[in-house]
């Protein structure tokens, strides 16, 4: 009897502390998971009359398929990088596609003859100069790096 007492303490404890242990596994998890991503904003060319954009327009934009603004401006995209993070964070949150899915849409215009691949650039600095300077242009930076030079587009 005397030594069912601390068998069933260290048991208790172990359990104790395997529990704890187990939340804090999932406190960290959670933590991780809640970390905001980079908020990300389509910028155009400070003169486009667009200041409103439905989303599927944009991902059609973006997509190389759809190449004038409604009024009749040829778009001209620019892009950064497929490694860069921002560009993987706008394409999932923004235009809701996968960074590969973009890229391959690019291919097939390309490969077939019907379009051509956005102009990519080194730099979030970069794509606001070059959206700004470029009439019927387009990209993407964080909402943060926005400035007076371009238009943010709202989606709708």
């Amino acid at each position: 009897m005397n030594k069912i007492i601390p068998i069933k303490f260290v048991t208790l404890l172990w359990r104790s502390l395997f529990l704890c242990l187990l939340a804090n596994v999932l406190l960290a998890a959670v933590a991780h998971a809640q970390t905001p991503e980079l908020a990300m904003v389509a910028i155009a060319y400070p003169a486009t009359s667009e200041e409103t954009i439905p989303r599927a327009s944009l991902r059609a934009i973006f997509g190389m398929r759809l190449q004038n603004w409604p009024t009749d401006t040829p778009v001209k995209v620019f892009v950064l990088r497929d490694e860069a993070p921002e560009h993987a964070t706008f394409s999932k949150t923004v235009l809701q596609v996968f960074p590969q899915q973009l890229r391959m849409a690019w291919d097939r215009q390309v490969f077939s003859g019907q379009g051509q691949y956005p102009e990519q650039v080194a730099s979030t600095q970069e794509m606001i100069s070059r959206v700004a300077s470029t009439p019927g242009a387009i990209g993407y930076v964080k909402a943060s790096e926005v400035n007076t030079n371009v238009r943010v587009l709202k989606i709708r």
